[in-house]
């Protein structure tokens, strides 16, 4: 706990979710609040309850009269440290059962032809994630920590971003993330993804749906990663992967009670001392429940010798039983139990002894740890916490086997169990009579390592793991907002202009001077960048050199007047304002190596469409910036490797550029071009300026009193500042060749 406390420095943690992990019940008048003993109410109990923290959600109960609305927030807040939104039966209808449960959990859930695109539902959603975050400003103060919790909330946390700019927010998502093939059938997916990347620390349960997650960023908003990092709007947000666990020490002690002995003696003796098969499943069409009556039903066809030994005790638990797709899911489920049970069943034997209810904390840990084989076989669910809670109560009176889906969050962590396609009838009888069949010591040792691991990555670990790294985030970007070139900053880089004699500029062009352009030539300067740098060249105390991967030809013909020096193909040729002529840097350097580079990039442009590539005298450049940005970018990483094997002592590098790729000799680069300028005069002023990693060696051989800076943010790079874009470049420019022009009239 003082770990906990040094790491939060005193600041609250407020938990937003859709349900608050309270109770709200009416009956005689009287309001009763009890606290619920979810997962993840257990699991935040400590930033929740112990530190004063603060959960906003819904109460599940509306109250009818402004005063009854107060006195439940009062006593909600003074005794559980909780706040309420209060929500219509319309809101509801429209927000939770419509667009939440209708529209994003059978889509994220892979059930595209079970979804609804309602715009009113919609427009609900929006609506009620609006009033949570008005819910939160109400009680928010600095220093906040906000935690958002699911699908419910995906808007809200770009919600909060823009009402408070400077907060820390955390975002989880306790269901999948669909791959981009299921996502865009979304209408409103950048929405959504704009949504959930207001927030600092985004968090899944497995990999596979950060990666869906991050495709889904890149292909639909452009934006790209880096080791899970996505730069938005010049905050660095990161996605991880965080598997939540359970309370394993709860069950465990609760096992060994004296109450739990007497109900797994009683359940013993009612199913004869039977093999226990066990399920347990909110009704739901994610589930996969018929599909495992049907493997339960093939495995006493195949394996007769079982029939009258075995007893599967299904429990399922009610849930939005008013909603038709769900009472057509009730009645297939009621009537293949009744058909199994009238097929297989005689006078002294049920195979199937079917509960559709919910039943006390007791009784299931009883049927837990009773229980020789779980099926846990979900269609597709974003962890499944059943699993876990069933191995927490293995080993001590029986050592059990699971069976567990391969399409769960959790079969990522629980590889020893018995893995099975829910779609495969087949495969799933075999399963059962396997698990059923397994010898002792195999079944212990499975037991051990899956045990031992849900002890260790309990629920308190995943929160606790979830927020470090969301602090690490935070302190990582207000370190980087102390980077940004502006206020102080840009002051004193304007006073030491001002009193400098000899100064130099070294420019990047492309994404420097003037924004990315789909076809290369059409990023032609505009007029207003022609007289800025014809301003700055014109101060007789500046000297200013433009250092691009751009050809000779086009930067010749493109800044022709400004007086600027010129350097072409990243340092390959250079050319001063007094020259008429261009001078090489490549001696004794040839072109033969392009034979066998070229036919490789051609192999690859006709693979990726909307790939091409550029010819210059010293390089060859394979450009992707048209092509779809996930295959392009996958195709480029494909490519490096493939060159970066052909380039053993060769004397040639291979360059990452930005949507490009090239071939250059290796002593050919712009930090070697900058060294030419360094070495020219004793500078007193420099500023170097780029956006790329090409860019980075003119930063690398920079004096460290020099302005080196990035354009547009980027977590890694050896520049020493940054700027937002190409726009803050020329107005930094701007800036500078006033006080020349001010100096130049004076």
């Amino acid at each position: 706990m003082k770990d906990k406390l040094d790491k939060l420095a005193g600041r609250r943690v407020i938990i937003i979710s859709n349900r608050l992990p309270v109770s709200v019940s009416k009956e005689n008048w009287e309001t009763t609040i009890s606290p619920s003993s979810g997962g993840l109410a257990t699991g935040l109990a400590s930033y929740h309850r112990d530190q004063e923290g603060l959960w906003i959600g819904w109460p599940g109960y509306n109250p009818t009269t402004e005063k009854e609305k107060t006195g439940l927030k009062n006593r909600l807040l003074n005794e559980f440290n909780c706040y309420p939104v209060y929500l219509s039966n319309l809101e509801i209808k429209k927000y939770y059962n419509g667009f939440s449960n209708d529209t994003i959990w059978p889509l994220f859930h892979y059930f595209t032809t079970k979804c609804t695109y309602d715009p009113t539902e919609w427009d609900y959603y929006q609506r009620v994630n609006e009033k949570y975050c008005r819910t939160l400003l109400e009680v928010v103060r600095p220093g906040d920590i906000i935690w958002v919790q699911d699908y419910h909330l995906m808007l809200l946390p770009e919600m909060v971003r823009r009402e408070v700019p400077d907060a820390t927010i955390g975002f989880f998502l306790h269901i999948p993330f669909p791959s981009m093939e299921v996502f865009r059938y979304l209408p409103w997916r950048k929405e959504i993804l704009n949504g959930i990347l207001g927030a600092d620390m985004i968090g899944f349960h497995t990999y596979d749906y950060s990666r869906h997650f991050l495709s889904c960023v890149l292909r639909i908003l452009g934006k790209e990663q880096n080791y899970g990092q996505i730069v938005v709007d010049n905050r660095v947000v990161k996605i991880d992967t965080f598997p939540m666990g359970i309370d394993a020490a709860k069950f465990i002690e609760t096992v060994e009670s004296e109450e739990v002995d007497t109900e797994i003696n009683n359940l013993m003796k009612s199913i004869k001392n039977n093999k226990l098969i066990l399920s347990v499943d909110r009704l739901d069409f994610t589930k996969g429940i018929p599909e495992r009556l049907k493997a339960f039903e093939a495995f006493l066809e195949k394996y007769p010798d079982w029939r009258g030994k075995v007893t599967y005790i299904m429990l399922c638990v009610p849930s939005r039983d008013k909603i038709q797709q769900y009472q057509l899911l009730k009645k297939e489920v009621d009537e293949l139990v009744g058909k199994i049970d009238g097929r297989f069943g005689d006078p002294g034997w049920s195979p199937i002894l079917y509960m559709y209810r919910s039943i006390p904390f007791s009784t299931l840990v009883s049927l837990y740890a009773s229980a020789d084989l779980a099926l846990v076989t979900p269609l597709r669910d974003g962890m499944n916490l059943v699993c876990k809670e069933y191995l927490a109560c293995q080993g001590q009176l029986k050592n059990g086997m699971l069976v567990l889906s391969e399409t769960a969050g959790s079969a990522a962590e629980l590889g020893e169990a018995i893995i099975v396609n829910p779609n495969n009838i087949n495969s799933m009888t075999e399963a059962i009579h396997q698990g059923l069949t397994m010898p002792e010591e195999d079944k212990k040792a499975a037991l051990k390592l899956m045990i031992n691991r849900i002890k260790r990555y309990n629920v308190f670990r995943w929160a606790d793991d979830f927020m470090d790294q969301l602090l690490k985030v935070k302190e990582n970007q207000e370190h980087n907002e102390q980077r940004l070139l502006a206020g102080r900053l840009k002051r004193e880089l304007l006073t030491g202009y001002e009193q400098a004699d000899k100064r130099l500029f070294l420019l990047d062009y492309d994404g420097t001077l003037v924004s990315f352009k789909k076809k290369p030539e059409q990023a032609k300067p505009d007029e207003e960048l022609l007289v800025l740098l014809k301003k700055m060249a014109a101060d007789p105390q500046n000297k200013v050199v433009v250092i691009s991967g751009r050809d000779q030809d086009s930067l010749q013909e493109w800044l022709a007047g400004t007086e600027v020096d010129l350097v072409a193909e990243h340092g390959a040729w250079f050319r001063e304002r007094d020259l008429d002529h261009w001078e090489s840097a490549q001696q004794g350097n040839t072109t033969d190596w392009k034979d066998n580079i070229y036919p490789l990039l051609e192999v690859f442009a006709e693979r990726t469409p909307g790939a091409f590539i550029e010819e210059k005298s010293s390089a060859l450049v394979w450009h992707y910036r048209k092509s779809e940005p996930e295959l392009g970018s996958l195709r480029a990483k494909e490519l490096v490797d493939n060159i970066r094997g052909l380039l053993n002592a060769t004397g040639l590098q291979v360059l990452l550029g930005n949507k490009v790729i090239e071939v250059k000799p290796v002593d050919i680069n712009k930090g070697k071009a900058a060294a030419i300028w360094l070495a020219k005069e004793n500078w007193d002023f420099i500023l170097g300026m780029g956006d790329d990693w090409t860019d980075e060696d003119i930063f690398a051989v920079l004096p460290e009193d020099a302005w080196s800076v990035k354009v547009g943010f980027t977590a890694f790079t050896k520049a020493r500042f940054y700027l937002e874009s190409h726009k803050a470049a020329r107005s930094l420019l701007d800036s500078l060749a006033e006080i020349s022009s001010k100096v130049i009239a004076g």
